[in-house]
């Protein structure tokens, strides 16, 4: 096939899964080339309450960027069915945190306001039954044409793949969690 027989979308659906690190980073590096690209962008975090590196840039490049960066910071903290022991937060709670998030992340990519939404930690709260997948399917379904979402987090459901333009899988070769060492800042978190 000749390069001139290749179109371009008019948006795409990207998702970074998987259970290796670099989905984030992956996420903020796509926030870089969107907005360097002049586009506007939602940002729309679920689960990570606590501070975060990339909460806090966000934060520093919010003025310089306007009303062209969105950045909406929801959920409780990683959840696990039936050990909510760590958090003191209720099941019903971390469920109302992702699906006021949700509604965020459903009204910034429906808008036509913004070229990109990046939901970043949604597929764990899809997976973790925060949030049912027939909610992921309505956001891929519902966003404006113009706008190109970007998925995060581990377990994204199979039966939505074909739905996806772009799928990167974040295969963990080596982690020294397993070696029982700490996340560290900057590089983890």
């Amino acid at each position: 096939m000749a390069f001139e027989d290749f179109k371009t979308k008019d948006s795409v659906v990207v998702v970074y899964t998987g259970e290796g690190k670099g989905k984030t980073s992956a996420s903020v590096g796509l926030l870089a080339r969107a907005l360097g690209t002049r586009w506007n962008v939602a940002f729309i975090q679920f689960i990570k309450y606590w501070g975060v590196g990339e909460h806090a840039f966000i934060r520093d490049i919010e003025p310089v960027y306007g009303d062209q960066l969105y950045f909406y910071k929801g959920g409780k903290g990683f959840y696990s069915a039936g050990d909510l022991s760590a958090t003191n937060v209720s099941e019903e709670q971390h469920k109302q945190a992702a699906e006021e998030t949700y509604q965020e992340a459903l009204k910034a990519a429906s808008s036509g306001e913004y070229q990109l939404v990046i939901c970043d930690e949604i597929n764990n709260a899809v997976h973790d039954g925060l949030l049912e997948v027939s909610k992921l399917e309505e956001l891929i379904d519902k966003k404006h044409p113009q706008t190109s979402l970007c998925l995060t987090g581990r377990d994204f459901p199979e039966q939505l793949l074909p739905k996806v333009d772009i799928a990167t899988n974040m295969t963990k070769i080596k982690h020294h969690f397993d070696d029982k060492f700490l996340a560290n800042p900057g590089i983890d978190y």
